[in-house]
């Protein structure tokens, strides 16, 4: 697959001002990605607002507290391309109290760019997007340094930012961090190179965002297939079919592959692998495809299928670092659903033993309840076996959801198998 069929998706991350709708509006306003009527509508707003130009922010901020307040409440997502690559961008917020919703929008994310205002540099939640990113394992980050035009455009300035975020995110483990200096408003380095800033050589953002390596995590590690339906037709064409639905979650699955269902463990080899309506010999992720198995053996809905002898552990006992997305506190001794794939099995909380803070990474032990936008470690026990893998292995499988049973809220995001040092200042996933 080449760079003009594949996907990026990115997310964007800044502080409240930082210019991060700014930014977004001014790449999709300068790739010539934003319909007419969509600029006319801005241009009339910005105009009625007494503003000479278009606010490009307007393109991202939706909601009508977003307007109003000039400030990111909820994740924007906006899908555009180019002539070498597809983007989706989950434009998130950057204000404390909706980290939440930044993690899910980089929870899917190839890239996080994060914002920093060159005039404040390296601030709090600057720290803390940069832990997130971290915490789910975004494999690129881009320093973005904004509004270098007021500060005349200054080297030094943009090499003190980039000194000091390089080392906050070599704590993190962040390998793979790009600084570029832009000037949102002004367009400088972000779809087309400054003429303001010679001394810089590198790319522009759009540059950057079409030519970086687009990860094969999805294709490269075990295969892992959650069954989503069980299709019988029991019809005179076809008497003896069944077939189990679902979308690869990664990895390659092929004819004649021994593989075992979890978490009954029974094992069968898979016949056939249909594709929209054709029999195809492989398949891979993210396909949603339908398997047939040589042996009539009983798998439902919730059932993951994997290769024989790459199969993951089955296990009641989750160890999870997770941030909790609902206004109500979750607590020790809760019961709660866990929804792991296609799977949902009752569960509850038996411990919280750690409660982190991501400005410095430090950590408050045994909190004993996680509140909305709390960062923390759970152990629960799970009703039922769960095909979990460890979230550094895999984004997709490794990640659960913890829902109220009573309501069906969603109370929590889960990634098995991260782990806070028992140090203070020290963290280790």
């Amino acid at each position: 697959m080449d760079d003009t069929t594949t996907l990026l998706r990115f997310a964007t991350a800044g502080s409240v001002d930082d210019g991060k709708s700014t930014l977004v509006g001014r790449l999709l306003h300068d790739s010539k990605s934003v319909l007419a009527d969509q600029l006319e509508a801005v241009e009339r707003v910005s105009a009625d607002r007494g503003q000479d130009a278009p606010d490009l922010a307007l393109l991202t901020d939706g909601l009508r507290a977003e307007r109003e307040q000039g400030i990111t409440i909820d994740v924007a997502y906006r899908y555009f391309a180019t002539a070498r690559r597809r983007f989706i961008l989950a434009d998130t917020p950057g204000h404390v109290q909706y980290t939440r919703n930044m993690v899910t929008g980089a929870s899917t994310a190839d890239l996080a760019v994060v914002l920093v205002d060159a005039r404040n540099g390296v601030i709090e939640q600057t720290r803390r997007h940069a832990a997130v990113a971290a915490l789910l394992r975004v494999p690129h980050v881009v320093l973005a340094v904004n509004k270098m035009d007021l500060v005349g455009y200054d080297e030094g300035v943009f090499a003190a930012v980039t000194a000091e975020f390089g080392a906050y995110a070599a704590d993190l483990g962040l390998r793979d961090v790009t600084a570029i200096p832009i000037s949102a408003l002004a367009g400088d380095n972000v779809v087309e190179p400054s003429a303001n800033m010679d001394w810089y050589g590198g790319p522009t953002v759009l540059e950057h965002l079409e030519t970086v390596p687009v990860s094969d995590e999805l294709t490269a590690g075990p295969a892992r297939f959650p069954v989503q339906y069980v299709i019988r037709p029991q019809t005179a064409e076809h008497p003896d079919y069944r077939g189990y639905a679902g979308q690869i979650a990664s990895g390659v699955l092929r004819v004649g592959e021994a593989v075992t269902v979890l978490p009954s463990g029974r094992t069968s080899v898979i016949d056939g692998i249909d594709a929209l309506g054709e029999s195809v010999d492989t398949a891979w992720s993210p396909q949603s495809v339908t398997l047939r198995l040589k042996d009539d053996i009983d798998v439902s809905r919730g059932d993951l299928i994997a290769p024989d002898g790459a199969a993951p552990a089955t296990t009641q006992d989750v160890d999870a670092t997770v941030c909790h997305v609902a206004d109500r506190p979750l607590t020790v001794g809760q019961r709660v659903l866990l929804k792991h794939t296609t799977r949902t099995v009752k569960a509850i909380v038996r411990e919280i033993p750690s409660r982190l803070t991501l400005a410095d990474l430090s950590q408050h032990l045994d909190p004993g309840r996680l509140a909305a936008n709390d960062i923390g470690r759970v152990v629960l026990r799970t009703g039922e076996p769960l095909a979990l893998d460890a979230y550094a292995d895999s984004r997709r499988t490794g990640s659960f959801l913890l829902i109220d049973p009573s309501d069906g809220t969603t109370l929590t995001a889960g990634m098995a198998g991260g782990a806070f040092t028992g140090h203070e200042n020290e963290w280790t996933l």
